[in-house]
């Protein structure tokens, strides 16, 4: 979507980011940040180390004048660098932006119900259209990052929306693998996901980006649990040893930090897509962040260069839509724990203040109906024009 000429007069999109645990001091300090009467949807990630049934409340009491949406995070982004035990929360102009979100349910999610959330959500974009809904409409989506139905909702979605660009992330719980919640209607829920849909008269562009390459070593999964998203076997022998192997080290060293820089991946098409490992188990099976099923091949990957990957990706975008109001990222917690690694902190710190990030760190990314891991994916958002195009009032509703 290219750039219409910038307006240099307001802006499209607000940041507010607080560090207090008290949920109720959070909550306001947010809201002191926030405090615009031209915001009309609040967007919010936050660590699973808060009270969230007292941080649900008071979130919803703090703004009562819009709707809020938000989830857990596994740590966020803010243009300051990587953060935890923090929330980092966006407000969006009801004079830029039209946002519809719809809170629904993971377990049932078929066709129809899908149908039916795509056709609410822009129902209510119609009533205050900024630009024409196929070319100028992005949709978000969170959802719980520990549900096995995470694939067949994206799937399922994927295919209501047509042609609309889709991204997200998987909620995350501070690493602890136990709850994961998304936000909605004034309280956390699990089992759910959030859909929300933004049309906006502001250039954007969805974008994914990762910098693994393969090494040409293949793994047949023998044996696996798809629902449980559990590998049981590679090439008929215990899932972990022989991961281990692969990677060159002993079992007992099997951990996250060794999972970043030695991941898996799924060849779709012409592209690769990591499927990231959770944990060992007992059993030496692996349970993954993504589905993985019997008779898939994986391949052996080794990380690249990070950030000349990113940044020749967001750089290519902003030579077409301009200077970034936003980029809104999901980006998985196995890059950040990569970045710690190499002690790279600082470099991201660059790279997310010279693009505006704001975001989290995920237990997996989306996007068009593809569940991914170890991936930066998210919407790099442009300058709102001086002058918007006015809207015909002959829309097409479709989005195929």
């Amino acid at each position: 979507m290219p750039a219409l000429q910038p307006s240099a007069k307001h802006r499209a999109i607000f940041s507010a980011a607080t560090y207090q645990l008290d949920a109720t001091k959070a909550a306001r300090e947010l809201a002191m940040q926030l405090d615009d009467e031209d915001i009309g949807f609040v967007l919010f990630f936050c660590s699973a180390a808060y009270d969230l049934d007292a941080l649900g409340r008071e979130m919803n009491q703090a703004f009562s004048h819009c709707e809020v949406m938000g989830c857990t995070t596994a740590g966020e982004l803010m243009p300051s660098g990587y953060a935890k035990s923090s929330i980092s929360a966006l407000g969006f102009s009801r004079r830029d932006f039209k946002v519809s979100g719809q809170r629904v349910s993971l377990d049932g999610f078929d066709l129809q119900s899908a149908q039916l959330c795509v056709s609410d959500l822009m129902d209510a974009c119609q009533q205050d259209l900024k630009a024409p809904i196929n070319t100028n409409t992005f949709v978000l989506t969170l959802i719980d990052g520990l549900s096995p139905n995470e694939e067949r909702f994206l799937v399922t979605l994927d295919t209501a929306l047509g042609r609309l660009p889709h991204f997200g992330g998987s909620a995350g719980d501070d690493v602890n693998l136990a709850n994961t919640h998304v936000y909605s209607e004034g309280a956390f829920h699990s089992e759910s996901a959030i859909v929300v849909m933004f049309n906006t008269h502001c250039p954007f562009e969805v974008f994914t980006t990762h910098h693994i390459e393969s090494l040409d070593s293949k793994l047949v999964v023998t044996d696996a649990d798809c629902t449980a998203r559990r590998v049981h076997e590679f090439n008929a022998e215990p899932a972990a040893a022989v991961y281990a192997r692969e990677a060159g080290i002993s079992l007992e060293d099997l951990r996250p930090e060794i999972y970043a820089l030695h991941p898996l991946a799924v060849l779709i098409g012409d592209q690769y897509y990591v499927r990231s490992i959770q944990k060992v188990n007992e059993d030496l099976s692996l349970d993954f962040y993504c589905a993985v099923d019997d008779g898939i091949v994986v391949t052996a990957m080794r990380p690249g260069d990070l950030f000349a990957d990113m940044d020749a990706k967001l750089a290519a975008i902003q030579s077409r839509i301009g200077e970034p109001e936003l980029t809104l990222a999901c980006d998985c917690f196995l890059r950040r724990l990569e970045i710690e690694q190499k002690m790279m902190r600082d470099k991201a710190k660059m790279m997310f203040r010279r693009f505006n990030f704001v975001g989290f760190n995920t237990y997996g990314e989306q996007l068009n109906g593809i569940h991914m891991n170890q991936t930066l994916t998210g919407v790099m958002i442009g300058k709102p024009p001086a002058h918007p195009p006015k809207v015909s009032l002959a829309v097409e509703r479709k989005a195929g």
